[in-house]
């Protein structure tokens, strides 16, 4: 029987052997630094999302099964909480208000957006009026709101001033049960269109020339190639906009707040607001948070069936 032996390289000397032993040692050693430099620049941002975010959340979840205030200790009582939320018709009531809010919101932002996204790439190549659109969205929600409170005012406003002189009938935008919820979308839309627009343009910069022009040999042109090659190519960045839009618009809290203040009648309470007036305003921190849990649950929910539905982790470009 004949022994195999391992024999080495001779390509490699007996020197070159030994170097290349002693630096696999030197490599694993600088990945383990490596990761500790790497921990250290994470650990903010980690402390931060459990101090701000997984603790209040498992407490929130915590005193959604107990009756709570602020004056006192939390009263373990189950499911009692969901069980009146079941029967709440406020919660009803704001639960369809809100899905109002997001689906006029939802429609009008991607559409305008997307519009405007087009005319950036193909229109306006100056980077200061790329830059004049994003202006809207960086005023804070509230002055956003305040400012076209007053502009939409029925006695004073200049929109209502303007519609007058049209020879129109005034509109009271924010004291009618028939406007109330669009003229606040209206407000989103206006606020946010700019910055949704700016995350479509990148999407539309990520396309190819050259699958326009094998596009134009074939003899693809004008909406065919749109409708056929940039909405799918676009695929990924507009499912990330609309799960983002809609867990932001399902959020809609400061609009209302200093506008409407939920009215007229309940027709612009929505979730959010309901949610701050039973735990806050009422002093029911229980009943509170039972509803954010629902409110999270939906928003959970409604990003899973987008980004399952709509494939948005897949591209047409791999």
């Amino acid at each position: 029987m004949t022994t195999l032996t391992k024999q080495p390289d001779p390509g490699l000397s007996a020197g070159e052997s030994r170097k290349t032993r002693k630096r696999k040692p030197a490599a694993t050693f600088r990945g383990v630094g490596d990761l500790k430099v790497a921990l250290l620049f994470i650990a903010p941002a980690l402390i931060g999302f459990v101090l701000f975010y997984l603790v209040p959340t498992i407490r929130g979840i915590y005193l959604s099964f107990t009756e709570y205030s602020i004056l006192g200790d939390p009263d373990w009582i189950g499911t009692k909480n969901y069980e009146q939320i079941a029967k709440d018709p406020l919660f009803w009531n704001a639960l369809g208000v809100t899905t109002e809010y997001v689906v006029i919101n939802i429609v009008l932002q991607t559409v305008l957006a997307l519009g405007l996204a087009l005319l950036m790439h193909r229109v306006a190549k100056s980077t200061i009026v790329r830059g004049a659109l994003l202006l809207p969205y960086l005023m804070a929600n509230v002055i956003a709101a305040l400012l076209w409170f007053w502009m939409l005012d029925y006695q004073i406003g200049i929109v209502n001033q303007i519609i007058e002189w049209l020879g129109l009938p005034r509109v009271a935008f924010f004291g009618s049960e028939e406007w109330a919820i669009p003229t606040q979308a209206l407000i989103n839309t206006w606020r946010h269109m700019g910055y949704t627009a700016l995350l479509i343009f990148a999407g539309l910069q990520a396309i190819p020339n050259n699958v326009y022009e094998a596009a134009s040999i074939d003899g693809s042109k004008g909406f065919s190639t749109f409708w056929r090659i940039t909405l799918p190519l676009l695929r990924p960045v507009l499912v990330l906009v609309l799960v983002v839009t809609v867990i932001g618009s399902f959020q809609v809290f400061d609009t209302v707040a200093v506008t409407t203040q939920g009215g007229p009648v309940n027709a612009t309470r929505v979730l959010q607001y309901y949610i701050y007036q039973r735990a806050f305003a009422e002093q029911d921190f229980g009943y509170g948070s039972a509803l954010a849990v629902i409110l999270f649950l939906i928003l959970a929910i409604v990003a899973f069936i987008q980004m399952k539905f709509l494939r948005g982790n897949q591209s047409d470009l791999d």
